[in-house]
């Protein structure tokens, strides 16, 4: 028989689809209390019909509205899910709006978060934080300047938490996966070209498998932190290089 987990509540954002969805139904499934944010209110209503999770409506970088939210909530897992890629463009043609928002969101939003709940976690020395990164953030690829570096930021930014917790019980896991059939690519590919591209003829990872991955890491002794783990579908390799042809003068 397995041990009763040590924690009670649990906060995912980006929870209305892909895995931040799936993670929401794991979690209540294993009978967390589970504050779902999202901006979409119908979406969120269906989800906490669904789930029986808690929404919370509210714009992930308004950091002050969630913590609002969840006054005199004592919240032992934060699953920092939400994230965006906004374009897929070379660098020299991206909106300079669009690189404010990936950062806002991709970076800072996770981090302004941790520091709204972390310092309860501390003085409970109880808690877990979850990010999910990105392969885009452990290696370059072409039309991702921006999203790559947020995501690396956020992989560094775990290997320094996990310095400053040392001695709190308060673990810190980053999830880094590789191709996942969720709705990312949907502003950063026009039309239905993400379908067809990314996924039709491929076995992407679904987002139901990483919700796996984080109850795993989650249900795992308190002394036993998955600091990362990176996650591929059997057909991708991360990494290798692109060569072009200069035109001749």
């Amino acid at each position: 028989m397995s041990e009763p987990l040590p924690y009670q509540v649990a906060l995912v954002t980006g929870a209305t689809s892909g895995i931040g969805r799936a993670t929401v139904d794991r979690l209540c499934k294993m009978g967390l209390t589970v504050y779902a944010v999202g901006r979409n209110a119908e979406a969120l209503e269906e989800l906490a019909r669904e789930s029986g999770a808690k929404p919370v409506r509210a714009d992930v970088r308004d950091t002050a509205e969630i913590v609002r939210q969840l006054h005199g909530t004592e919240v032992d897992i934060l699953v920092n899910n939400a994230g965006i890629l906004s374009t897929r463009a070379q660098f020299s043609e991206i909106e300079t709006s669009e690189i404010d928002a990936m950062i806002d969101i991709n970076l800072k939003a996770p981090m302004h978060l941790t520091r709204a709940f972390l310092p309860a976690m501390v003085e409970r020395k109880r808690g877990h934080l979850i990010y999910i990164g990105s392969s885009g953030g452990q290696a370059a690829y072409p039309n991702m300047a921006v999203y790559g570096p947020t995501k690396a930021g956020l992989s560094l930014f775990c290997d320094n938490l996990r310095c400053d917790l040392l001695g709190t019980s308060v673990r810190v896991t980053e999830v880094v996966p590789g191709r996942v059939q969720t709705e990312l690519y949907r502003t950063a590919m026009a039309g239905n070209q993400a379908r067809t591209l990314l996924y039709d003829g491929y076995r992407p990872i679904q987002p139901s498998h990483i919700a796996s991955i984080i109850s795993n890491a989650i249900e795992l002794p308190v002394f036993v932190d998955v600091a990362r783990i990176e996650v591929f579908p059997t057909d991708q390799a991360t990494g290798g290089g692109t060569m072009v042809k200069f035109p001749e003068q």
